[in-house]
């Protein structure tokens, strides 16, 4: 089962030119990576649907299995990257000069956690994930942060958490 791309995220337009991309960049890994693919979603400011011109595609890769450490999963994905050449410079002929920037997990991986999360709770684009699994995930930590009490706090254009707000020195705490 796959989740449309917007389903369970907030709900923002995106440039047509980077969607025909991320519509793309989704054939491609259904095409690498075929009953293996997990989850693939995007993050960052095309996640959350203000990106710049040069802005990359910050995409997180779950698939089971993948080659042990990042050399050879990046090895791997440089046949998604070579489906999507053509596209890539069709788009910098319309001033769009993006690259790709993956991440790899299995599920067992995701599951561990990552501070990486965080940061999609409100701005991950699911392009497809098997399941429901990486939505299922991100809401275990939306509620593991509500009970902490953690919050995304913003200053300008970025953001820090402060993931328990009553700490107390020496006091241990997990997320």
């Amino acid at each position: 089962m796959s989740q449309s791309c917007l389903e369970g995220t907030r709900k923002t337009s995106i440039n047509p030119q980077f969607q025909k991309l991320l519509d793309w960049l989704l054939e491609a890994c259904q095409k690498l990576y075929g009953s293996r693919l997990v989850t693939a979603a995007v993050f960052g400011s095309v996640g959350r649907g203000v990106p710049r011109p040069d802005s990359d595609i910050d995409v997180l890769i779950v698939a089971d299995p993948l080659p042990n450490g990042r050399i050879p999963r990046i090895e791997e994905f440089q046949a998604v990257e070579q489906m999507l050449r053509v596209h890539l410079s069709a788009a910098e002929r319309n001033g769009i000069y993006t690259c790709l920037s993956p991440i790899f997990k299995t599920p067992a991986e995701v599951r561990r956690g990552s501070l990486l999360f965080l940061d999609m709770l409100d701005d991950v684009r699911i392009l497809y994930d098997q399941s429901g699994f990486f939505a299922r995930e991100l809401e275990d930590l939306r509620l593991r942060l509500s009970r902490l009490g953690a919050r995304r706090i913003w200053r300008g254009d970025a953001w820090y958490w402060d993931l328990k707000p009553d700490f107390q020195p020496g006091e241990l705490f997990e997320i």
